[in-house]
């Protein structure tokens, strides 16, 4: 059997399809970095690779894309009590009480200041929203930053994400950044629990920074500063990485700004449908991994004990079974519902508070919500650019980043609205 590492990391996207066409109905069955790989897909995949009995998350992620994206030590890498103990750590800070609109807010009163500051010249949108993220979920966090500490760190953050599924300079970038936020995090620990001891009385909420610091494990111990660096950045970029999402709301508005006309003076309900949509139609994660925890069979296939297994993420999300015209932009296929956990799948699937499924989630669907709200009424140009979106690069965006001219507020002075992302002189 060929090893298809070679084939992943030069298709990218097209990867899995290819072999799929190849399969016919059975699974793609194949290698990769020389282990034998089954690829799960259609029908019960979701429920099937997240059942514990059946799939292990610990020693599935191979090295570099733990120095890269997750880190040593992270919550994506355990099973068992030591998983659950860990994910209720995430599940506490992030589905507390007024934890996601609190975050939402910090975000929406730096978006008009950032907007204001591109006056005059061309920006990247894809850095520019990374910057006012970092800055808002580290002052959340209990971290606060200076607008050049925020676009720093926005910076490594991009690069860990960027670099995970690629080798040469991309990758080892990729891993400097991650090094250099985890240093910086670790001495921010080490710090806290140097100057205080935890608070037991207190009733208000817990920053994630003192929640992760003060954290014990399943066996009762603080985690090392390392590993609750690791698990502090766990919050921070993937709250940075929805830059990519972002770029792909501006792409959607400017291919068809009939939605822009729907989302001004919207309630929120036809935002957050978009913002559903285009976590379903464009790429990002093409799948995710984990271990056969025993012999298994999938559709007649026979699995031994410690198969590498990828759940197709990419694919069922554009799933004719699931999603009628998955290839058309229809952000009206979520109004008025919300879509079932294991259909939509962009951050995995399962059970958000017990199981695999990020328990981010939440959080990244309220924040992009926001994020396309702001982007239907930013009032500015678009130069001509290259917005063509590679699939041969993982993970993919508009190859321009998406750059803006001429920015202005929503609403101007004279009270007249905003004209939205437009051609210049349009």
């Amino acid at each position: 059997m060929i090893d298809s590492t070679a084939s992943l990391l030069a298709r990218g996207y097209a990867w899995l399809p290819g072999l799929q066409e190849r399969a016919g109905e059975g699974p793609v069955v194949t290698r990769l970095m020389g282990r034998r790989t089954v690829v799960l897909d259609g029908p019960g995949s979701v429920e099937f690779f997240y059942d514990e009995k059946n799939v292990l998350r610990e020693g599935a992620l191979p090295g570099p894309v733990l120095d890269t994206l997750f880190g040593r030590g992270a919550v994506h890498t355990l099973d068992g009590d030591r998983h659950r103990v860990r994910k209720d750590m995430f599940v506490s800070l992030l589905m507390a009480e007024g934890g996601i609109a609190a975050l939402t807010e910090r975000f929406a009163a730096r978006w008009p200041r950032a907007v204001a500051g591109w006056h005059g010249r061309e920006v990247v949108l894809f850095d520019e929203v990374a910057t006012v993220l970092a800055g808002a979920v580290c002052d959340w966090a209990g971290l606060p930053l200076s607008e050049g500490a925020a676009r720093s760190l926005a910076e490594d953050c991009l690069a860990t994400v960027d670099g995970f599924a690629t080798a040469g300079p991309r990758h080892f970038k990729a891993r400097r950044a991650r090094a250099r936020q985890e240093r910086a995090l670790s001495r921010a620990v080490t710090e806290l629990r140097g100057a205080a001891a935890p608070a037991t009385s207190d009733s208000r909420p817990r920053s994630a920074l003192a929640t992760v610091a003060w954290h014990r494990d399943a066996e009762g111990h603080l985690l090392d500063p390392h590993t609750a660096a690791v698990e502090l950045l766990n919050v921070i970029r993937p709250t940075v990485a929805l830059s990519w999402f972002a770029v792909f709301a501006a792409h959607a508005l400017h291919s068809a700004p009939v939605h822009r006309d729907r989302l001004r003076g919207d309630d929120g309900t036809y935002a957050r449908a978009f913002a559903h949509e285009v976590r379903r139609f464009y790429p990002f994660a093409p799948f995710v991994g984990g271990l056969a925890a025993r012999d298994l069979r999938w559709r007649d296939t026979e699995v031994p004990e410690g198969t590498l297994l990828l759940l197709d993420l990419y694919g069922r999300n554009h799933d004719p079974d699931l999603w009628p015209d998955p290839c058309d932009f229809d952000p009206c296929r979520f109004v008025g519902r919300e879509p079932p956990s294991n259909d939509l799948v962009p951050q995995g699937g399962g059970d958000a508070r017990t199981g695999h499924r990020c328990p981010g989630e939440d959080i990244a669907v309220v924040l992009l919500t926001a994020i396309v709200r702001a982007l239907a009424e930013l009032d500015c140009e678009v130069p001509e650019q290259d917005l063509t979106i590679p699939l041969h690069r993982m993970p993919t965006r508009p190859r321009s980043g998406f750059v803006v001219a001429h920015a202005r507020a929503a609403i101007r002075a004279d009270g007249v609205p905003s004209r939205g992302l437009r051609a210049p002189h349009g």
